[in-house]
């Protein structure tokens, strides 16, 4: 993409209008379940919770009708693909979720890091048509919000709501929020994704709970951005 789909304001107001309301072979061979390194044991949340109740099987909440049926006629939805595109930055401006995203190397360990959000190598960027996979701890600064929100009648009110991915070439995906999946155990439906998709993941319960908070949100449309918007300087720390 050299420059917005369609005019920048245009494309501003209509997000503005409804932003408010409204490791693939290996984790196949390993049955699909849920890391038990890093991302799918330990990010959990550290404040104390409610005691939850006993994890059932996932049956996800209604879903909403896709964002880019009401978007205007003459916009490209087509996602735009780039070779070294990565993640950079997430932003939930309803849920006053703003992060840095970046890569957990072997020099951090497994246990993933605070203050920043992480994106999973083996699957997809934004714009590569597949499942983008983000996650961060339920603490505070990070995802706790979306774990706060699922508690209250499974997440309704999440749905619909935008979803800002930033990326390293200067470009933002928007993304709108169909499903909230509680009590997940497979990232299966992650894997096998065909179609541009975006997939947020955080913690239900304490260090070593295995059944996670998924909130899977549809592609809108991208744009161009700023370097500034697109490169916040992450500062992550250790987690203790």
């Amino acid at each position: 993409v050299t420059g917005c789909l369609i005019g920048c304001s245009a494309v501003g107001e209509v997000l503005d209008r409804f932003r408010s309301r409204l490791l693939p072979a290996l984790l196949t061979a390993l049955g699909v379940a849920l890391i038990t390194n890093g991302i799918l044991t330990y990010t959990s949340p550290v404040e104390a919770q409610p005691a939850l109740r006993a994890f059932e099987t996932f049956a996800p909440t209604a879903t909403v009708p896709p964002l880019v049926d009401v978007l205007p006629e003459d916009l490209d939805a087509a996602p735009s693909f780039k070779s070294d595109r990565v993640a950079t930055r997430i932003v939930v401006d309803t849920l006053n979720i703003d992060l840095p995203i970046m890569l957990q190397l072997e020099e951090h360990g497994t246990f993933p890091l605070c203050d920043v959000a992480m994106y999973l190598p083996s699957l997809s960027q934004p714009g590569q048509g597949g499942s983008s996979y983000i996650y961060a701890h339920a603490r505070r600064g990070m995802f706790l919000p979306l774990l706060d929100q699922s508690r209250i009648n499974d997440g309704a009110a999440m749905l619909g709501q935008i979803v800002d991915v930033y990326t390293s070439d200067d470009s933002v995906f928007h993304y709108q929020i169909t499903e909230v999946r509680r009590h997940t155990t497979s990232l299966e439906d992650a894997i096998n994704g065909t179609i541009e998709r975006l997939w947020l993941q955080t913690s239900e319960g304490p260090i070593g709970t295995i059944p996670k908070l998924q909130v899977v949100a549809d592609y809108l449309f991208n744009e161009k951005t700023t370097f500034e918007a697109s490169h916040p300087a992450p500062h992550p720390r250790i987690c203790q």
